[in-house]
């Protein structure tokens, strides 16, 4: 899951919704859990619920961007800030690993109190779940959507990791930064691309809000982040 720094509050908001466009600009649009590119219903998301902290509503600290199907299955879930990783306050990307059949699930290398915090957040968002674990329609349906996705990406990625290999030009690797930042989900491309620094440093340059603090600017390896619970 892609660590985002969403930097300080650009204005202060009468309404929350209009804190959108703002957050597209800092962060991508992307949902901050499950890292899908969306281009409408891309909703302004209170990390703690507004209907439980409503002295949060407005408060940009408390914004991050969700998608319909993460956001619903959040819902009013409380939330610890203490208790969960989240990908404004840790290095989430070292505590996830994702594979080419589009499941999630918390890295193998988590100690016992990570590993708890990283599957919070899967419970938290759904991330957990098959797409037929959902008993709503409409959840299940977006569930199903999500999971496929993910793996259409990997594969993307796939091919052009392959492409790359038998044709490593300047211009294949710009594409590849397009097709990524078009595609979203910048996890996958970060494994698919594991041995392949340049492309990783690129991936996070033009993920528009990655936090710079949480990768090796030379080697990209992770790096835990300050403040934060890895």
């Amino acid at each position: 899951m892609r660590p985002v720094e969403r930097g300080d509050a650009p204005e202060m908001y009468s309404d929350y919704a209009d804190a959108r466009p703002a957050l597209i600009d800092r962060i991508g649009m992307y949902c901050s859990y499950c890292e899908r590119r969306i281009s409408a219903n891309l909703a302004v998301e209170h990390v703690l619920p507004k209907s439980l902290h409503p002295d949060l509503e407005l408060e940009w600290s408390n914004f991050l961007l969700g998608c319909v199907n993460c956001n619903s299955t959040k819902g009013n879930r409380e939330v610890d800030r203490n208790e969960i990783l989240l990908p404004d306050q840790d290095n989430c990307f070292v505590a996830f690993e994702y594979d080419e059949m589009g499941r999630i699930g918390p890295a193998g290398n988590l100690s016992a109190g990570l590993n708890d915090k990283a599957e919070r957040l899967l419970w938290l968002t759904g991330l957990d779940k098959l797409p037929d674990e959902f008993d709503d329609d409409a959840l299940f349906e977006a569930a199903m959507e999500r999971w496929r996705q993910r793996i259409d990406v990997w594969n993307l990625a796939q091919l052009q990791k392959t492409d790359l290999e038998s044709e490593n030009t300047e211009a294949l690797r710009r594409a590849t930064e397009r097709l990524a930042v078009q595609a979203g989900f910048f996890s996958i491309w970060m494994k698919v691309f594991e041995d392949d620094h340049d492309m990783r440093l690129r991936f996070i340059s033009v993920f528009s809000g990655t936090s710079l603090d949480c990768f090796d600017p030379s080697t990209t390896e992770p790096l835990a982040r300050p403040g934060g619970h890895c």
